[in-house]
């Protein structure tokens, strides 16, 4: 008989291993991987309480967003307009290209999660912004 054991690097919705906590609600977990180091592979989870938008940034490579619990809403401007933010539910998967300029928020309880390749930062439009949980310095 063949016992099913649980896989190194597994994670479920509710057990992640939450690493930053923002005081607006947004959460942020490093899964595996480094952002910091070029070409290096990491994957992360990202939660977004019900009503936060994240303003206009963008972000120094691509990142392949699943979406897992809730529903994200994403727009691609230079300005924060809710009303223009298309809806992706549960399920989705986005391609989010590097230097893209867009916002993203959610209406309920959200979680994704994203992989992309370092090095990883993040620019918002307005450089006075306060970033949100998991934010990498920008250099």
């Amino acid at each position: 008989m063949i016992v099913a054991q649980s896989p190194m690097g597994a994670w479920q919705p509710d057990t992640i291993p939450w690493q930053e906590i923002d005081p607006a609600g947004t959460r942020y977990a490093l899964l595996e991987g480094s952002r910091e180091r070029a070409g290096a592979a990491f994957s992360y989870a990202f939660f977004i309480p019900a009503g936060f938008w994240d303003p206009p940034h963008w972000h120094t490579a691509d990142a392949r967003i699943f979406v897992a619990r809730g529903t994200l809403r994403l727009a691609y401007a230079d300005r924060m307009d809710p009303a223009n933010a298309e809806a992706y539910p549960t399920g989705s998967y986005l391609l989010v290209p590097a230097h893209a300029r867009h916002f993203d928020g959610a209406l309920e309880d959200t979680l994704i999660f994203g992989t992309a390749i370092g090095p990883w930062s993040t620019h918002y439009v307005d450089a006075a912004r306060r970033p949100s949980a998991g934010t990498p310095k920008a250099p």
